[in-house]
């Protein structure tokens, strides 16, 4: 019998459609002002953290093979079936940002829309479908 923290999960899916909604707004109506651009910094740091926090909560719970980073958290849910080849490529573009947005801030393009702003907020929700998907298909069988 597995642990896996739907809770935690579905707190961090949770957030998803604010984070998609300020991602499609953000691309529709860019101008490159700063509020814009630290406004982009925060949805895209929040979309890779709730894309590695619910990956660490897979692999944790269904005892999936350890990650040696932010990418491999991806590779590994992929690996699992968790994700499509696709949707890992996109969010493996994803977690590598993190690097520049929490160390390398300073030197971050704050007057650039980043190309996974518009294009971001219709995988995050399929990503929150998927894991709910995954959770009833792996999980719902045990619990009856």
């Amino acid at each position: 019998m597995y642990y896996v923290n739907r809770e935690g999960i579905e707190r961090r899916l949770g957030c998803i459609p604010e984070i998609a909604e300020a991602m499609d707004r953000l691309a529709a109506s860019w101008t490159g002002s700063l509020n814009e651009g630290l406004a982009q910094e925060r949805v895209l740091h929040l979309a890779l953290e709730i894309v590695t926090d619910v990956g660490n909560f897979l692999i944790d719970g269904f005892m999936m093979r350890d990650a040696s980073s932010y990418e491999d958290i991806v590779d590994v849910i992929a690996g699992e079936g968790v994700l499509s080849a696709e949707q890992a490529e996109t969010f493996r573009g994803l977690v590598a940002l993190r690097r520049p947005l929490v160390q390398e801030y300073d030197s971050w393009p704050r007057r650039e829309l980043h190309p996974l702003t518009g294009n971001l907020a219709k995988l995050l929700t399929q990503f929150a479908d998927d894991i709910r998907d995954y959770l009833r298909r792996e999980l719902d069988p045990w619990e009856k």
